[in-house]
């Protein structure tokens, strides 16, 4: 993600679909790791109206060297981060729930205005697998309702907490606007190191990549993504927006 000579790369349609099989978990508390997404040629239909339920991805497939970072909750409270996105024009992805970010909406208008895209991650972080189709309508529909009216945004991203879903979230995400399901196949973590959820450990063009928030012992945010994005540098990627290839 970060680094002055990074640029936000250009644009390409995903197409990743889900065949929802939720495996782990993911998201500030990072426990169980994400659902893992299957590749396909379309959206899966679903639903008793066969709608076309939107795609669950980790990773988009481009020949576009970039990876895409995208931060949780409370991740991006660090008070120097706002300069970080700035300086390095970095096209960040922030997934918001409203009890968590909401007494910090303030500061999450400033990250918008310097280039990070807001999406969302319900309005109450519970785990929607297994919830009735109407309460993960109203956790998805509602957190909608709540960024257009703080942000005058329609969220088109989606991510379930823990990263955790099944088909009654498909069908939920798509009544709400929502396009795409996104999880990570990399996570960045507390002590700065990455983790994968699948395949080798490195980083590929077109992968997904999570931020943990903060711990109290842990290394800054701030250091941590500039290191993360000095990692990426090395390994001749960048920083895409995750929106334009979506």
């Amino acid at each position: 993600m970060r680094r002055g000579r990074l640029r936000p790369a250009g644009s390409a349609l995903v197409a990743f679909v889900v065949l929802a099989v939720p495996l782990l978990t993911g998201c500030a508390a990072r426990s169980e790791g994400p659902a893992r997404p299957h590749a396909g040629a379309e959206p899966a239909r679903g639903g008793e109206r066969g709608q076309r339920l939107p795609p669950v991805v980790d990773h988009v497939p481009t020949t576009d060297p970039v990876v895409f970072l995208t931060f949780d909750d409370s991740a991006e409270r660090d008070p120097h981060f706002a300069d970080l996105v700035r300086e390095h024009r970095l096209p960040a992805t922030l997934f918001l729930t409203d009890t968590v970010a909401g007494p910090a909406y303030g500061h999450f208008a400033r990250l918008r205005a310097v280039g990070a895209s807001i999406q969302n991650h319900t309005l109450d972080h519970r785990s929607l697998r297994g919830l009735p189709y109407a309460g993960q309508r109203a956790e998805i529909c509602g957190q909608q309702t709540k960024l257009k009216s703080r942000f005058g945004v329609r969220a088109h991203l989606l991510r379930p907490p823990y990263g955790t879903y099944d088909t009654a979230t498909l069908r939920a995400a798509a009544d709400c606007g929502i396009t795409a399901v996104v999880l990570w196949r990399a996570a960045l973590g507390d002590d700065g190191d990455l983790t994968y959820t699948r395949g080798d450990h490195r980083l590929h063009p077109g992968d997904i990549v999570a931020v943990d928030p903060d711990h109290p012992t842990g290394t800054g945010l701030s250091a941590r993504t500039e290191a993360l994005l000095e990692t990426i540098e090395e390994q001749g990627l960048r920083v895409g927006r995750l929106g334009d290839y979506l």
